[in-house]
């Protein structure tokens, strides 16, 4: 038995199945690859679902890590330590808002916004109690837990799942009417949206969009909370994707870059006349703003700025689309993105083309992966330079040839 196949067995034997990965079993990576346990080398085209945009292990973060980690951990919140009050004055001028609420994971920031803004809405706004409503939108994806697939529209996320929780409403993304008319109710307190869609299969909004859910909040007196957690942190070629067009959200949500990729840590940013809704004992995390947690998350966004990450997203992101442009494959039906977050939808009646593409880029050394059937998203980390770019360009290309060779080949739409 090879080791791949050893360790593929073992997860499976004793590892719950609630994911389904491409069959390569990693044992190391570093900058924008990744090694298997038989020593072949992949680009990484996934990042972790942009977890890693500073590359994988990079070597400031790990020495951060690595330097807290023999000081102090952990105090949890009954105590002050001394790197939660530098990392807030740090994320929160880096942003502009007055306040930071750390915690963990990107689920649990998405939950805490939706508690900030039920609160704000209860005491700021006046809604009366357990009335408040939160506008979410169709082909969402915001987390797994129980209250976030309540407002889920894809059966694979909630079905089975229930009862499910109330006070949401549904509305078309990218409809400015339909977010107008659901925002007159004067019983919402929050707007709670991706600025791409990113596990959708990178959907981009309209040019303006984001520009009328600002004025459109701003007018209805509701709260703008953008899920930043995939699209911010120089994902999209500017440190959060509303910059894009000079938008500033009320309530913002981060995570996954937030530690580089080397533990769980998400940030919830907001002004006074927010946050401070919740009081002491009414909200909180053990391991959030750990000394490790907040350590970490400096040295992140540290190298995101000096490292002028933003930057390469938006330059190596144009190349890659144009060379994707260039390759002019029968399969690829459409190709869109901003920065280094792109997709690539697959046009064949075989509905596992795209699955069958991926495992032919990894048999060639790049590692991507299908969402919702027919679309690839291609997310290197940040740190990926031209010639790496070109490089798996060129994987991409003949992974298509072989795809249309086997297709040929088989005188089928599908593989036997």
């Amino acid at each position: 038995m090879s080791a791949v196949q050893y360790h593929i067995d073992l997860e499976l034997a004793h590892g719950a199945h609630n994911y389904h990965p491409i069959p390569a079993v990693i044992t190391r990576a570093s900058g924008c690859y990744m090694w298997d346990v038989d020593g072949k080398q992949y680009f990484d085209f996934l990042s972790g679902y942009s977890a890693v945009n500073q590359g994988h292990c990079h070597p400031r973060i790990i020495e951060t890590l690595k330097e807290q980690s023999t000081q102090l951990t952990l105090t949890s919140r009954a105590f002050y330590n001394d790197k939660l009050g530098e990392y807030a004055r740090f994320i929160t001028g880096l942003f502009g808002y007055d306040k930071l609420l750390p915690m963990n994971t990107g689920a649990e920031a998405v939950e805490t916004g939706i508690k900030l803004a039920r609160r704000w809405g209860y005491a700021v706004k006046g809604i009366a109690e357990n009335q408040a409503r939160i506008v979410v939108c169709s082909d969402n994806f915001h987390g797994r837990t129980s209250s976030i697939i309540s407002f889920s529209t894809d059966p694979s996320s909630f079905a089975g799942f229930g009862p499910y929780m109330p006070g949401f409403d549904i509305i078309p993304y990218n409809d400015s009417e339909a977010l107008d008319q659901a925002l007159a109710n004067p019983d919402v307190a929050g707007f709670l949206f991706e600025p791409i869609q990113g596990e959708a299969g990178i959907i981009i909004p309209d040019d303006g969009y984001l520009t009328a859910v600002r004025q459109l909040c701003t007018a209805h007196n509701v709260l703008m909370i953008a899920d930043e957690i995939q699209t911010g942190l120089c994902r999209t070629g500017k440190m959060l994707c509303c910059d894009h067009e000079h938008v500033r959200p009320d309530i913002v949500l981060l995570g996954k870059a937030l530690s580089g990729g080397t533990l769980p840590v998400s940030a919830v940013l907001a002004d006074d006349v927010v946050m401070l809704n919740i009081h002491p004992g009414e909200h909180g995390s053990t391991f959030g703003g750990s000394p490790l947690a907040c350590a970490v998350a400096t040295a992140a966004l540290e190298v995101l700025l000096d490292e002028r990450l933003a930057e390469n997203a938006d330059l190596m992101g144009k190349r890659l689309r144009n060379g994707l442009e260039r390759i002019n494959s029968q399969f690829i039906r459409q190709i869109r993105g901003k920065g280094l977050m792109t997709a690539i939808e697959i046009e064949h009646e075989d509905p596992e083309a795209a699955w069958r593409l991926c495992e032919l880029m990894k048999e060639r050394g790049l590692l991507a992966k299908p969402t919702h059937g027919d679309k690839i998203r291609l997310a290197p980390p940040l740190v990926i330079n031209a010639g790496q770019i070109d490089e798996s360009l060129d994987i991409i290309e003949e992974s298509l040839n072989a795809l249309k060779n086997a297709f040929e080949a088989l005188k089928a739409p599908a593989f036997s």
